[in-house]
């Protein structure tokens, strides 16, 4: 039995379990209370992401017949988001906030504020966002204005009549994005207590000033979410840089895909609304508070009580392998390859591989490719700075990094303006590989050092996300690593790596040819054994080949953070699988595959990648996954990366036949608790 004759999880849906995993966050008793808030916030963020581009994806194949998406899938995805949206209002109502205001932090509406409060609000309502208002009346002469994606504005239905004396009813306020959308008020006004008020709510106390001689008879906050999707054909434009960025102007006004406004909306606004975005009845969101939560995260930021936060955690420098302030080159050269685990440990190794290659004199070309480095960035100043010394630099930009765009569009600029060679690597496939190569001359003749990550070259994120990075010497992965860059840059045919598997060219095939070593050597009574760990797992390919494994008495455990097609327990079809996710303070984002098909040490593979198990992921991109050979290492890999996952009992959720997770315990082990003792001592 295959995948084709088991009914698979729907993707949209177990993005949305995964959401309803990271929403359970905020109702943990062990987490602080603003770490609960941003839990809500984060799950904001994310559902913004998935009606920008999955669902707006899945209304696009609903109308291709031979996708095989319906509008039943459709609405029951749209439900399923319904109940989340509404479970998340309802924890941050009836939960955190009272929760948040028996420590003295509250949120202040206008039926809360006493007369002082008020006043002050009223002052710095003139001074500071009257001025950027400018309400529009709808008429034939002011029809509906461009509406901007997830930007919040007012509608008003007005009585009387307008200047001219005609009867426009409906206006529109959009609440500019320059404005703070949090604002705290001064100690002497708060009793003891820290007190903010939202924007909206400023701005909804002094609504009917902005109308004079008229009465607001109702009113909503308002805001629609777009397709953000950017669709560029590669082969069709002569500059794919000019064509993104003339694109980013055009992608806030993509299709309307969800209209939020508040509960106490009258149908009469919505139902325009809804008209006027060419929106159906089910995409209507009700929410009870703020539209827009992920905005909060203002509050979180200026809210004085450390003791309500996690602890601060500082990633170690690891000292036994790198000795600070000694060279990290010398180090690879004469002792081996260095794993770093972050965020326990540092990624400071990295910025100072990079620095000295950027100071050596001796190191003639340095290659990285770039995917989301952020607007700022250490990393990218130093390959500026390469450049002004003469090096050689080359950088693969992926232009096409969703939501990063134009932070990558400009790196490439301030690149070329110095003289380094910047490419986009190859048409149609976005490059999503992290690989960092140095190119030194020792003694006549050259030698490469190399850095490759399953996340991206962002000290910042390095901080929130679990990730492996990889330092090496070793010739024939540096020599793969070089022959990457070279068709990255070049277009050049396919050559076969020594050790690195590159995406899409032989990393697909050669995970379905070790899940078919561990497959054969369980029909044959050997010990066999699959563990994966990975962001997603939804290429149709690979369930199909875990399933025939697990049928054959394979033993596989998948530690999947977000989206999983798979539907484990099965009784005789998947009942050897077991598919669990993490989630605690830190992002879950390192990917490792680990296969054994017998006793011996030869019968194992670990590999590191900076690929999910998804069709785009490696039929569609260019990514890197690496072995580890080295046997210490590898077990260091194991007993770090996979092993405290399996044994998780307190972050960890299990996921059932029905694509429902649940809670493995409230109490015991968290793996990313464990690691950071284990780092710190």
């Amino acid at each position: 039995m295959s995948q084709a004759t088991v009914q698979l999880l729907n993707r949209e849906q177990a993005i949305l379990e995964f959401n309803r995993r990271v929403l359970a966050q905020a109702q943990r008793a062990d987490v602080p209370l603003l770490e609960r808030l941003r839990y809500i916030c984060i799950v904001s963020s994310n559902l913004d992401e998935f009606f920008e581009v999955r669902f707006a994806d899945m209304l696009d194949a609903m109308r291709d017949s031979a996708s095989g998406v319906n509008s039943l899938d459709v609405a029951r995805v749209g439900r399923a988001a319904h109940e989340l949206i509404d479970q998340q209002y309802a924890i941050f109502n009836e939960q955190v906030m009272p929760a948040l205001g028996q420590q003295g932090i509250q949120i202040l509406n206008h039926a809360d504020r006493n007369e002082a409060q008020r006043r002050w609000v009223a002052r710095f309502f003139e001074r500071e966002v009257r001025p950027l208002l400018v309400p529009v009346g709808l008429d034939p002469a002011h029809p509906f204005p461009q509406v901007a994606n997830k930007s919040l504005h007012f509608i008003a239905r007005l009585t009387g009549k307008d200047a001219l004396g005609r009867d426009n009813r409906i206006a529109i306020v959009k609440v500019p994005r320059v404005l703070p959308r949090v604002i705290k008020l001064p100690a002497q006004l708060s009793e003891g207590k820290q007190s903010f008020v939202l924007l909206t709510s400023v701005i909804r106390a002094h609504l009917e000033e902005l109308f004079a001689g008229r009465h607001v008879e109702a009113f909503s906050q308002f805001r629609v979410t777009r397709d953000s999707d950017l669709e560029v054909d590669e082969e069709e434009v002569a500059n794919l840089r000019h064509a993104l960025r003339s694109g980013l102007t055009t992608r806030h006004f993509g299709r309307a895909v969800r209209l939020e406004v508040v509960n106490t909306c009258p149908e009469e606004l919505s139902s325009f609304l809804l008209e006027q975005f060419e929106l159906p009845e089910a995409a209507l969101y009700r929410v009870n508070g703020p539209v827009n939560l992920v905005r909060l995260n203002e509050l979180i930021d200026q809210t004085e009580a450390d003791e309500l936060r996690f602890a601060p955690h500082e990633p170690v420098w690891p000292q036994r392998r790198l000795s600070r302030g000694k060279s990290i080159l010398d180090k690879l050269r004469d002792k081996g390859d260095v794993l770093l685990h972050h965020p326990f440990e540092s990624f400071e190794p990295v910025v100072e591989f990079l620095r000295e290659a950027v100071e050596d004199p001796d190191v003639l070309a340095i290659k990285q490719t770039i995917y989301r480095t952020g607007s700022k960035s250490v990393l990218g100043d130093l390959l500026i700075e390469a450049a002004r010394r003469g090096k050689e630099v080359l950088a693969v930009v992926e232009l096409k990094a969703r939501f990063d765009e134009e932070a990558n569009i400009n790196w490439a600029e301030r690149l070329e303006a110095v003289g380094a060679q910047v490419v986009y690597g190859m048409v149609g496939l976005k490059t999503h590989a992290k690989l960092l190569l140095v190119t030194r001359r020792e003694g006549g003749r050259l030698r490469r050092y190399g850095h490759l990550s399953t996340g991206n070259y962002n000290p910042k994120t390095a901080r929130l996300y679990t990730d492996l990075g990889y330092l090496t010497a070793d010739p024939e992965l540096t020599s793969d690593m070089d022959t990457t860059f070279r068709q990255l840059a070049s277009m050049s045919k396919f050559k076969a790596p020594h050790k690195l598997l590159l995406a899409p060219f032989n990393m697909h095939a050669r995970m379905l040819e070790l899940l078919a070593r561990t497959e054969q050597a369980a029909r044959q009574g050997h010990v066999a054994r699959v563990v994966i760990k990975t962001n997603a797992l939804t290429d149709l390919a690979l369930i199909d080949a875990l399933i025939r494994a697990a049928q054959a008495g394979v033993r596989i455990d998948l530690i999947v953070r977000g989206a999983c097609m798979l539907p484990p327990g099965l009784p005789g079809v998947t009942d050897n699988i077991l598919v669990r996710s993490v989630v605690g303070r830190f992002l879950e984002h390192s990917r490792v595959f680990y296969f054994r098909w017998g006793k011996a040490e030869s019968d194992e593979a670990l590999y590191l990648s900076s690929a999910d198990w998804m069709s785009r992921n490696m039929l569609r991109r260019i990514e890197v996954a690496w072995p580890v050979l080295d046997a210490k290492l590898r077990q260091r890999v194991i007993d770090e990366a996979l092993q405290p996952y399996l044994h998780d009992s307190l972050d960890a959720w299990q996921l059932g036949p029905d694509g429902r997770s649940q809670r493995v315990s409230e109490d015991g082990i968290s793996a990313q608790q464990a690691l950071m003792r284990h780092f710190q001592v």
